[in-house]
């Protein structure tokens, strides 16, 4: 099953690993646990996956089947490497489906069925407001030991934004958090327009991941891997817990539960985009 499917995924595979090793296993989002609410523990009714080019698209076929969406559409994706990893996903499940593991095929069904009928200009507005609250500009007073961590590990991905999109950020204690320039809102309104509209989809999974502009576009630019991003991202969290402790399970299936979700996010816009690297055209211009 799959044979031929999986020699070509091979290719691939150290992309996905090297996202992260925990991409397959975890719920990655709310709309997840909407789409397996649809079919829980459906027990497995084919026996072999395969892709096909359609008219529209990549299309999945289990056995003579073609996938369809939750809300009834014919399942579609842009391109071939995602639908590799998509069929992937089908071929995997054992004697039931398990669709809360399905984390690329959830994000494809967002896309198709866009149950909130936004375009892209709605969707780089909606990634642009995180910057005005980014987790890595807002920064404690108190107490000293945690002032100096975030500074530590917080400003030196600001400092690669800064540098990399040649704009200005900074950081602030204040509660409204940091003024961002004008000017910074345009360069990475520009940037984030040269990503199509399933690209975009997974940028905004990202950053509302990590509550952060900043660490998913670090991430996606592959300056961080998904690893430190979530780190970086619960810096504070972290803190509490080196100084209170925790209950060990739960903080290590959050912790997993997160970086899964960040990974899933960050392979889908690579596989959605044009290309597998990551986009320099505002650095050309």
């Amino acid at each position: 099953m799959l044979s031929s499917l999986r020699m070509m995924a091979n290719t691939r595979q150290v992309l996905i690993r090297g996202l992260c090793p925990a991409l397959h296993g975890v719920d990655i989002a709310n709309r997840s646990r909407q789409f397996s609410a649809l079919a829980s523990d459906r027990r497995r009714f084919y026996e072999n996956v395969s892709i096909s080019q359609g008219e529209a698209g990549f299309e999945i076929n289990l056995d003579r089947r073609k996938l369809k969406t939750p809300a009834g559409k014919l399942f579609s994706v842009p391109s071939e490497a995602l639908a590799i990893a998509v069929a992937t996903e089908w071929d995997s499940q054992r004697d039931k489906i398990k669709f809360f593991t399905m984390h690329l095929t959830t994000l494809c069904n967002t896309a198709l069925d866009n149950p909130t009928l936004r375009q892209k200009e709605q969707l780089i507005n909606a990634a642009l407001k995180f910057l005005e609250t980014d987790t890595v500009c807002y920064r404690v007073e108190e107490p000293q030991s945690l002032v100096e961590l975030q500074n530590n590990e917080w400003d030196p991905i600001i400092e690669w934004a800064e540098k990399r999109y040649n704009v200005l950020i900074g950081s602030s204690t204040f509660i409204l958090g940091p003024s961002i320039p004008r000017e910074t809102k345009d360069v990475f309104t520009r940037h984030l327009a040269s990503y199509n509209s399933w690209a975009l989809l997974g940028i905004e999974f990202i950053i509302a991941q990590l509550k952060s502009l900043i660490l998913a576009m670090g991430v996606i630019d592959r300056a961080l891997t998904v690893e430190k991003a979530v780190l970086l991202s619960r810096l504070e969290e972290e803190y509490q817990i080196g100084q209170w402790g925790n209950v060990e399970w739960v903080h290590e299936y959050d912790l997993q539960e997160l970086s899964a979700r960040t990974a899933a996010g960050v392979l889908f816009v690579h596989l959605c985009s044009e290309s597998s690297t990551v986009k320099h055209k505002l650095l050309q211009d």
